[in-house]
């Protein structure tokens, strides 16, 4: 079920107003949530429930054992029974037809030849999502970091939560388990909250993610008629749908959760007002950045150590974190490239910089934020040509042509419609971000900021784009991670 579709306009009030009126009991309540979780996956297709179900009760059952003692080989034991077995369906499912791939490659290169009969494999939606989420569920608790919980329902509903559950944020058990024990009050303010972050994230998934995707598909798909300044524009067409596309799934995910009275992690924190790439990784896609540091980087020893140990680890957590997001070369060296960018932030030490939020109670940035800002923004572009492209030979096919004469043209995009009312609506999201950034989404602060007849006018105008600009919808990007 797309959050963005009819269906779940109409699934969702339903599972609000029924879960409120079960608000004195809670055990009922969690019940609700996971039967209209499995509802919501199951309208995807019925029978990858079973896979979220066999890999929901076995980390529920290994916790258990894990709390039940035991000796360290059999604790390592359990832990890795885990692993083995979620990773598995993981790589069965996700990475199956690259590897058989790869393997007849490799023997062709020796002049055999293998024909293997492949599957026709459908990959789950979200099951880079959920299994991560049950996964670092038992690794926190071999690390006696928490306890493991007895409540079966509560642990089901953990993993299969339907505003998160297909495409983040990656949630750990230390922060969105225990709102399950504990029973939930309705809070106007906060619902509304969750009204008004549901919308802004509408507004970046149809109007920004769905318009970008229009032209962005367009010129990479026939590439090879494109000048390189209409390359370029492809290009940030594409930084724009993906950055509108999945943050705007992780607000309408959070603001959903906050309906519900629960509270999600922040997974995108303004990245492309990054003043460095450490900076960028910081705000994007916060919580598989989280779990990349807290279960890969930190257990190889992180920054510590020989200067040859730290860039191993560098690479290591980059090119992992390409191979999550796709079974394709593009990912990895998308992945290797950001290694690079991050390398000397790290040996240099500057890479802990600009914590906090650009221009901190300014209107306008610095020149030396400004000149930050567009180095990262253009190294972030760049990179997301190798995201974006079906090969490696496409994607350095479309730099070949970027870095020609051509690029000194003016852009042509025939048959598409109007491009330049996109860009300047891109232009306008942008100020409406860069205003807000001080905030947990940029519109958070019109709720207080604003007399209720000018905040109504600005909501009024974000409906009216909804509907104004309802371009072809298009799937989530990262269903397919």
């Amino acid at each position: 079920m797309q959050v963005n579709s009819i269906d779940f306009a109409i699934f969702l009030p339903i599972v609000f107003a029924i879960y409120w009126l079960l608000r004195e009991n809670l055990k009922l309540q969690n019940l609700l949530i996971l039967a209209a979780s499995y509802v919501f996956y199951g309208w995807w297709d019925w029978k990858f429930l079973a896979l979220i179900f066999i890999s929901s009760l076995l980390d529920y059952s290994i916790a258990l054992e894990l709390d039940r003692g035991g000796t360290t080989r059999q604790r390592k034991i359990l832990l890795w029974s885990s692993v083995v077995v979620n990773l598995g369906f993981l790589a069965s499912f996700k990475y199956y037809g690259f590897f058989v791939d790869n393997f007849v490659s490799a023997f062709s290169f020796f002049g055999s030849e293998i024909k293997p009969n492949t599957l026709n494999i459908i990959l789950p939606i979200g099951i880079s999502f959920y299994t991560f989420q049950t996964l670092s569920y038992t690794i926190d608790v071999y690390r006696r970091k928490i306890d493991s919980t007895k409540d079966i329902v509560a642990f089901f509903a953990f993993v299969s939560f339907f505003p998160q559950l297909v495409a983040g944020p990656i949630e750990r058990a230390q922060n969105l388990l225990p709102q399950f024990y504990v029973k939930r009050k309705f809070d106007y303010s906060k619902a509304a909250d969750g009204m008004r972050q549901i919308l802004w994230g509408l507004f970046k998934k149809i109007v920004i993610a769905d318009n970008c995707a229009k032209y962005a598909n367009l010129i990479f798909d026939n590439s090879a008629d494109h000048s390189g300044s209409t390359l370029v524009l492809g290009a940030l067409f594409f930084t724009f749908q993906i950055y509108g596309d999945f943050s705007g799934y992780s607000d309408i995910a959070i603001g959903t959760a906050r309906l519900l009275g629960i509270d999600l992690k922040k997974n995108f924190a303004f990245p492309y007002f990054s003043r460095n790439i450490a900076e960028f990784w910081r705000r994007w896609h916060i919580s598989l950045t989280s779990w990349f540091k807290n279960y890969v980087y930190f257990p190889l020893g992180g920054s510590r150590g020989k200067t040859s140990v730290v860039i191993r680890n560098i690479f290591i957590l980059f090119l992992v974190s390409g191979f999550w997001h796709g079974a394709n070369y593009t990912y990895l060296f998308w992945g290797a490239l950001n290694a690079i960018y991050f390398l000397p932030l790290l040996l240099f030490k500057t890479n802990r910089n600009n914590l906090g939020v650009v221009a901190l109670g300014k209107t306008l940035p610095s020149v030396k934020e400004v000149l930050g800002i567009t180095l990262t923004f253009t190294l972030t572009v760049f990179a997301w040509i190798f995201f974006r492209a079906t090969s490696l030979d496409h994607a350095f096919g479309i730099i070949a042509d970027i870095f020609s004469p051509s690029l000194f043209t003016i852009p042509t995009i025939d048959g598409t419609g109007n491009a330049q009312t996109i860009i300047i609506v891109v232009a306008i999201f942008m100020l409406i971000e860069w205003l807000g950034r001080e905030g947990e989404y940029a519109i958070e602060h019109w709720g207080t900021k604003y007399k209720t007849p000018v905040r109504y006018l600005l909501y009024y105008a974000i409906t009216i784009a909804l509907i104004w600009f309802k371009a072809d919808e298009q799937p989530f990007i990262y269903f397919q991670f």
